[in-house]
């Protein structure tokens, strides 16, 4: 299994990460220097590329060696994949060669049985790369090979460029991935790196723009601990961040709402875990600064979208006003890019990683604590989800006269109960599951258009102050929305809340006596 650590480096520092200190000071001797040329084969369905998989061939000097990478995980930048690897004769693959290299019964191995793989591979992409390696021993004795790869993928007339650095571990612990990495971000701007070579190139291929990644379903396994739990639900909530970093970084609207959403799902998940263990302060602090970062963007967004379009605009007098807002958030999302970007982004991002690899809180916390986080997950997620609902009862028990601060409380409440409930879905009955997450939905998005109105309301009375020649269009909009507010807005809440009091909370285990 190759455990590995991706960041991305501008090209113009490759210089520095060349001469930097750490590594003169840790490498047992002077880099090798590779010319690489990879090519990356797979059939015209890219049958390979839908089952997890990648397979090349790389030339290196004279020498010509095949790699399959296949499975694995990532998780904050970390990645872990299955990888089988010898020499071949030629560029061509060696499919024969490879299947003995596999060991045991997996589904890549009968994977490469299959007719359609054995006489329908073809190139697909290639890569020429420049790698510098250095082979590095650490203090505490870990092993860890640094290489920094500059160079170009191709596929047919097009090509993007690659500048990369991959910390791999040899031997020892995966902490010290993350601690050569923080050190090295000291000095250079680096980016946790998501998507592999072979991601690229298939992209490339395929012609796929970036685009949106919602959050994947989460899978429990009864027999956790509450602790394990959490590092599963922590990191996935992390992962769904970075995977829509380049996104954000390029000014796709979908990308930071799902990077928000990812944001405030972790926050969630650690304030659902708070009497347990306990975030540092300093990445609590990080964690602040990076959704105020995201919220900006994302309040003009909802503005400019789908709140003025509810509005009924008449002869079009509202279009100036729209068409400011789109601006701001334009301008709010090149600020968010930057911040994502940025080198105090990244350390966040691998500081709460290596927090969750190392299980840090550990050390912090009292015996009591510790028996609590050691006990099986349903029995945690069966409190937990009961702390959820009583909350939300209790927040909305006067739902119809509450006034919009105590409202807000409600919503809040309702979007934890329902995060809570998709944390710990794969532990019940799904039709359960799905009943009570509908009726949360439906709640939470009644609660949530209103919380929109009344955060326009502040934004254009701003926009308003900034631009005074917008005021006569504001005033209507504030108007109208206020007017939404107050019509018939009780009624349309009541019956969502009485679905939603009457749900039946998932309580069957889908795996008895877990």
């Amino acid at each position: 299994m190759e455990v590995e650590l991706k960041l991305l480096l501008d090209p113009e520092h490759a210089p520095a990460l060349r001469g930097h200190p750490l590594l003169a000071q840790y490498a047992t001797g002077a880099p090798v220097v590779l010319s690489m040329h990879d090519i990356y084969f797979d059939t015209s369905d890219l049958r390979l590329c839908r089952q997890q998989a990648g397979l090349r061939v790389r030339r290196v000097d004279d020498d010509w060696i095949q790699t399959m990478k296949a499975g694995g995980t990532i998780a904050g930048g970390l990645h872990s994949r299955n990888e089988w690897e010898g020499p071949v004769d030629g560029p061509e693959p060696d499919l024969d060669a490879l299947r003995k290299r596999m060991r045991g019964k997996n589904p890549w191995r009968a994977l490469l049985r299959e007719p359609e793989i054995r006489d329908g591979l073809r190139p697909v992409f290639s890569t020429r790369i420049e790698r510098s390696v250095w082979q590095l021993r650490l203090p505490q004795g870990d092993a860890i090979e640094c290489v920094l790869d500059q160079g170009s993928i191709i596929s047919g007339e097009h090509s993007i460029a690659i500048s990369e650095v991959e910390l791999e571990l040899k031997a020892g612990r995966a902490d010290s991935l993350f601690e050569l990495a923080l050190a090295l971000l000291q000095d250079l701007p680096l980016q946790v790196g998501q998507m592999s070579k072979a991601e690229r190139g298939y992209r490339l291929a395929a012609g796929m723009p970036l685009a949106a990644v919602k959050a994947p379903a989460l899978a429990l396994d009864a027999f956790m601990t509450a602790q394990q739990a959490f590092q599963a639900i922590a990191t996935h909530c992390l992962q769904h961040m970075l995977d829509n970093q380049a996104g954000v970084t390029a000014g796709d609207v979908e990308s930071l709402h799902q990077m928000r959403v990812g944001l405030r799902r972790l926050r969630s998940a650690l304030q659902m875990f708070k009497a347990l263990l306990a975030l540092p302060d300093e990445l609590r602090r990080e964690l602040d600064w990076l959704a105020q970062a995201l919220s900006a963007a994302r309040d003009w967004d909802v503005l400019a979208g789908d709140t003025l379009a509810r509005l009924e605009e008449g002869e079009g007098c509202l279009a100036p006003l729209q068409q400011a807002a789109r601006v701001l958030a334009q301008d709010y999302h090149g600020q968010a890019g930057r911040a994502v970007a940025s080198p105090r982004a990244t350390r966040l991002f691998l500081s709460l990683t290596r927090w969750l690899q190392a299980a840090g809180w550990r050390d912090t916390i009292t015996s009591r604590q510790r028996r609590r986080l050691d006990v099986r997950v349903p029995r945690f997620a069966r409190q937990a989800l009961l702390r959820s609902q009583r909350r939300l009862l209790t927040r909305g028990k006067y739902l119809l006269r509450l006034a919009p601060p105590a409202r807000h409380r409600v919503r809040i409440a309702a979007k934890k109960a329902r995060y809570a409930t998709e944390f710990f879905a794969s532990l019940y009955d799904a039709d359960e599951v799905k009943s009570y997450v509908k009726w949360l939905s439906v709640l939470q998005d009644e609660l949530g258009w209103r919380n929109d109105n009344e955060v326009a309301d502040g934004l254009l009375r701003a926009l308003a102050e900034m631009q005074p020649d917008l005021l006569p269009q504001a005033a209507y909009a504030r108007g109208f929305l206020a007017a939404q507010l107050q019509g018939g807005a009780g009624k349309a809440l009541a019956r969502p809340w009485r679905r939603y009091a009457a749900a039946l909370l998932p309580s069957h285990v889908s795996i008895a006596d877990a």
